[in-house]
């Protein structure tokens, strides 16, 4: 029996249904926005290289509505997942599973103890460890080049330089060649940001994107990075964003009526980072808005770089 979809633009968040393959009965997953093998993994209690293996996946790239076969029985050896929920400190989920915060953070390549509500992290086994000791790593699950990147005090440039990379794609299992840093090779064509700023930006792209897609949420987070890197503009995300021109016009909605202060998406968090890596799908603005919102004609006269959803990104 098919199952016809009408598509109207934009992929529907289907959930999973049964199919029968063979005699046996499989589970399938419709991939949803914001998804990544991690998430589904986590949530299936398998792990990404079980689900790449069921679906002959060559790497841990994945799209909107694509359908995944969940791997049936237990995980294996993979290591377990946690998300983290409120209250939770990486203290208490250490103890809770048996494990030091120290291996933890490294686990996840975090560099403070801050962790925000829908995190996932990966809970390390006793005795793991991914660095070998010839100067190469082992990508582990929810890794980014902008975290191995921090945790060895490089540039993402450098280490896509390292590896040949055209991108900022990585996948589960790949084994990345960390460079020797040398003197003067700790600049990066992007802002170093605290956890607080992350938070801040993060928020921003919630309140300012939180409908749009990926791609989209990336780009406007892109766009206040550029800003930071601009001389025209204050030289801090927090300043950028809370920045009131003349006393009386802001530059981002949220801050006016208060939107700013919600709590952001685990998506947006995503968003961040991947802008901070690199990945700047606004094609070099340095603003946006939405033709449906706006009446303002200096935006509107500005020279466009690209259309997501329900933004148009400009530059001047």
């Amino acid at each position: 029996m098919g199952i016809k979809i009408r598509q109207t633009g934009k992929w529907l968040a289907l959930g999973f249904v049964l199919c029968v393959v063979g005699t046996a009965h499989a589970q399938v997953y419709y991939v949803r926005q914001g998804d990544t093998l991690y998430t589904i993994a986590t949530r299936y209690q398998t792990t990404p290289n079980q689900l790449m293996t069921a679906n002959r996946l060559s790497s841990s790239w994945i799209y909107p509505g694509q359908a995944l076969y969940i791997p049936q029985g237990k995980t294996g050896s993979g290591s377990p997942g946690h998300t983290v929920a409120a209250g939770d400190t990486l203290y208490l989920i250490a103890q809770r599973y048996g494990v030091s915060v120290e291996a933890l953070k490294q686990a996840n390549l975090l560099v403070s103890n801050t962790i925000y509500p829908g995190q996932k992290l990966v809970i390390p086994t006793a005795g793991s460890g991914s660095t070998q000791n010839n100067g190469l790593y082992r990508v582990q699950a929810n890794d980014s080049l902008y975290k191995i990147a921090q945790r060895y005090g490089i540039t993402v440039e450098a280490l896509r330089q390292a590896n040949n990379l055209k991108s900022t794609e990585i996948y589960v299992g790949q084994t990345l060649r960390i460079p020797v840093q040398t003197s003067g090779s700790n600049s990066s064509s992007r802002p170093s940001l605290s956890s607080a700023e992350i938070d801040l930006l993060a928020r921003l792209v919630t309140a300012e994107a939180g409908g749009e897609s990926f791609e989209g949420q990336v780009a406007v987070a892109a766009t206040v990075l550029r800003r930071v890197q601009d001389p025209r503009y204050p030289n801090s995300v927090k300043e950028v964003i809370y920045q009131v021109s003349e006393g009386r016009y802001y530059q981002y909605s949220p801050v006016l009526d208060g939107r700013i202060n919600l709590p952001a998406s685990a998506q947006a968090y995503k968003a961040v980072e991947s802008a901070l890596a690199g990945w700047d799908p606004s094609n070099g603005a340095i603003g946006f808005y939405n033709p449906a919102k706006t009446t303002n004609a200096w935006v509107r006269s500005q020279t466009v770089t690209t259309v997501i959803g329900e933004h148009v990104f400009f530059k001047y």
